[in-house]
């Protein structure tokens, strides 16, 4: 039986909006566009995410910012591109009464510039009461854009000016900030953005604060290198991103070479696993990075890898678009064909149209979004390996009495798989075929159809 630091959100599926991109949203904000009706299409299209099993939307940015929402200039009102804070609270209710939690974007470590600390700092110089807002604010220099000072920007880019977070008064402001969120929208959690670069101490002191204010919200951080166990932990975030396993996934997949996700597996939840106690969140695309079909080698392997998603230890999450397969490639200086406009705002762009039958892969996701509903051990079960070779590979998910077998095959024609390391009394007992419904009796070898897994419960 596992045993998880926080099994809060251990029943999830996330479905991931970055709504300026699905809803066609200018690329710029002028600040006199009237109030958007985002909310009201993603309203309607809420029956939908449902039927795919999703019981909770990551949803961001959504405030006012200057151009792509994550240079925020105001964290008290909602992008006009989008809507406002009113036609926001609506949607949120409405997920609410679907039984769909809602997480945000939160933007703490740094502001856009047109933000009104910024401003004041640009007008007052050293005179302006937020000079100490920034990180190394030096007014001895000068900045890129031609302000009279330089100042830290996230990555280098000083479009996005770090805030100083070990400051009393910006600490009151993003505290009063979330409790206004929770107080108007209701909502249930926040996706820390740059977590991996925000001060412990912040982190800490933002999760004390949370929790007393509502004591199941929920927080993940955004962590791209790193040991998650520096962030996810008692007093601090709830859970990660699992950027070691979504990388393993895909290209163990393209490379032929299974042992590369066994072993990172294994390395975070097997039995000595670094994670084991840990509720990762686990994705196959994002707005950052490459969608899925355009990274598989072989576009069999992206009803597979969906499959295997919900079946493996952590959090799934679906990327707005990517249920019907489209396609999707970081450009050089932007990320525009990662977070394209979709129905109902727009058609799908020629880039972006899948080349895979997309309601075949709905009913894959539908199927196996239902079968980790209805089986603890997918949820908060052990996670065994128990054979690997470069295209096979079979793993135990263990929960109280529940045992579940899963057998993997990336290889284009069917393979035995040999469940060598399955307790040698388990050999003989029945075995449900959880995708076929048929039982049978346990053997040592499994047959696996051609770039497909088998799942099977042992009675």
């Amino acid at each position: 039986m596992g045993v998880f630091m926080n099994g809060l959100f251990h029943d999830k599926i996330f479905y991931h909006i970055y709504p300026l991109g699905l809803c066609g949203s200018p690329k710029y904000n002028d600040f006199s566009f009237p109030a958007g009706n985002a909310f009201e299409k993603l309203a309607l299209e809420l029956d939908r995410i449902k039927n795919l099993g999703v019981n909770a939307l990551y949803i961001g940015p959504i405030f006012e910012s200057t151009a792509h929402g994550y240079d925020t200039l105001d964290y008290f009102y909602v992008d006009r591109r989008l809507g406002n804070n009113e036609k926001f609270a609506t949607f949120c209710k409405e997920c609410h009464n679907q039984g769909i939690s809602v997480i945000l974007d939160a933007v703490f470590n740094h502001t856009g510039r047109d933000f009104f600390a910024f401003k004041d700092l640009q007008q007052k110089g050293k005179d302006s009461e937020y000079k100490d807002w920034y990180l190394n604010v030096d007014f001895e220099g000068h900045s890129c854009f031609g302000d009279n000072f330089d100042y830290e920007g996230w990555a280098g880019c000083k479009d996005l000016v770090k805030l100083n977070l070990e400051n009393q008064d910006v600490q009151n402001h993003i505290f009063s900030a979330v409790d206004f969120w929770i107080e108007t929208f209701q909502i249930d959690g926040l996706r820390l953005d740059a977590a991996d670069v925000i001060s412990p101490v912040f982190l800490d002191k933002l999760s004390l604060h949370c929790k007393n204010k509502k004591s199941d919200f929920w927080l993940l951080g955004e962590v791209v290198h790193g040991d998650y166990n520096n962030w996810a932990k008692n007093g601090r975030l709830d859970s990660v991103t699992n950027y070691q396993i979504y990388k393993s996934l895909w290209s163990a997949f393209n490379d032929k070479n299974l042992f590369e996700l066994s072993y990172n597996l294994n390395r975070e939840f097997g039995e000595n696993g670094i994670y084991k106690s840990l509720q990762l969140y686990n994705f196959l695309d994002n707005h950052d990075v490459n969608r899925l079909a355009s990274t598989v080698k072989k576009q069999e392997h992206i009803f597979l890898l969906y499959a295997l998603l919900f079946t493996i230890p952590g959090i799934p999450s679906i990327y707005y678009g990517s249920e019907f397969g489209i396609r999707g490639m970081r450009g050089e200086y932007d990320d525009f064909e990662l977070r394209p406009s979709l129905p109902p705002f727009s058609q799908v762009p020629d880039f972006a149209k899948p080349i895979i039958n997309s309601e075949e892969l709905i009913n894959v996701i539908t199927k196996f979004s239902k079968i980790r509903k209805n089986h603890p051990a997918f949820q908060l079960g052990n996670y065994k390996e128990l054979s690997v070779t470069s295209e096979t590979f079979a793993f135990e998910r263990k929960f109280n009495d529940e045992k579940i077998i899963v057998a993997v095959n990336i290889s284009s024609e069917e393979k035995e798989i040999v469940l060598k390391n399955l307790q040698k009394e388990d050999f003989g007992k029945n075995c449900k075929n959880l995708l076929t419904e048929e039982t049978f009796v346990l053997e040592e070898k499994i047959k696996v159809p051609k770039n497909w897994l088998f799942v099977g419960k042992v009675k």
